[in-house]
């Protein structure tokens, strides 16, 4: 029994450690992205034209596309909804898009003269600044690094600055990953997306926090243990409540993500990868960081000892 407990926590250990390089690995890789991709950023960001409008009858994908493109000049985003008979389409604000601003009574003529007949219903057509998501972003990339600084300075007061400094990193490396994926893939990163990586960092942290409450806790409980041994013992013992949460989780988003429509794809795939790293980076990087900065289990008792020295 012993021996099996040994070979456990000889495997965690590896497992930790591979982790952590893999993470390192993952967010050199979402960096490489970010600097040389950089992200789609929606109208939400970048201004332009957002029209919706209805069909009698359902259209598929590429037919509307398709009919699209001969009216459209510039590039444009569309989506739809409703099993295909309520279209959004996006267009980005420059010169070619307001020369082809006539282009939904065109579309409307040649639906209604297919054999089909299909009418075509204008629904909303808004027109977004710019400016709104120069500002956007500016106050978004702010609450970001406030965030990171006050959680830095709680956890450091609270718990101890190594256990800190792993729970921010956990953080910031689930928020570049996600940040990376939106980059590689080219999906739209729009205000729903940044309300999920708000979500991310706080699902983060709470995983983090359970990890080093529990690492605290057998540190004052086992001083005479090795730190390796008080890590391996922190994650195995909350490990079940985190699969259980991260599963049940999941389970939900992955409902949002095939049965709201498109409008909330890109929050779902944000929730859902952050989720993911998440759940990952509480055991490969907020519990190893701590140990890799010397983090020792005998940290409290020196600590009580200097402040009430025996005489």
């Amino acid at each position: 029994m012993k021996h099996k407990k040994m070979t456990r926590m000889a495997w965690l250990t590896k497992f930790r450690v591979a982790g952590f390089y893999l993470s390192l690995g993952l967010v050199l890789l979402a960096l490489a992205g970010l600097f040389s991709r950089g992200l789609n950023l929606g109208l939400d960001f970048t201004g332009g034209y957002l029209t919706e409008f209805s069909t009698s009858e359902a259209v598929s994908q590429q037919e509307m596309r398709r009919a699209l493109s001969a009216y459209l000049p510039g590039d444009f985003a569309l989506s739809s909804a409703e099993q295909g008979t309520y279209w959004t389409v996006r267009q980005a604000d420059n010169v070619s898009s307001v020369q082809g601003a006539d282009w939904l009574d065109k579309l409307a003529q040649e639906l209604a003269a297919k054999p089909r007949a299909i009418t075509l219903v204008p629904q909303d057509a808004i027109y977004m600044g710019s400016q709104v998501g120069e500002e956007l972003i500016e106050q978004g990339g702010l609450a970001l690094l406030t965030a990171a600084v006050v959680i830095l300075l709680y956890l450091a007061i609270r718990f101890e600055w190594r256990l800190a400094t792993g729970a921010v990193a956990a953080l910031c490396h689930d928020v570049i990953l996600v940040l990376g994926l939106f980059a590689w893939t080219g999906l739209s990163f729009d205000l729903t997306v940044l309300a999920s990586i708000l979500a991310i960092i706080g699902y983060s942290l709470n995983d983090s926090i359970i990890v080093g409450d529990k690492v605290r806790e057998l540190m004052k409980r086992q001083s005479d243990a090795s730190m390796e041994t008080v890590i391996n013992l922190a994650i195995q013992s909350t490990l079940v409540r985190t699969l259980i949460t991260s599963g049940t989780t999941l389970a939900t988003i992955l409902s949002v993500w095939l049965l709201a429509g498109t409008s909330l794809n890109g929050f779902s795939v944000a929730l859902f990868a952050g989720i993911l790293v998440g759940t990952f980076s509480s055991v490969a990087i907020s519990a190893t960081v701590p140990q890799l900065l010397g983090l020792t289990a005998d940290y409290y008792q020196k600590q009580q000892e200097a402040v009430c020295p025996l005489p």
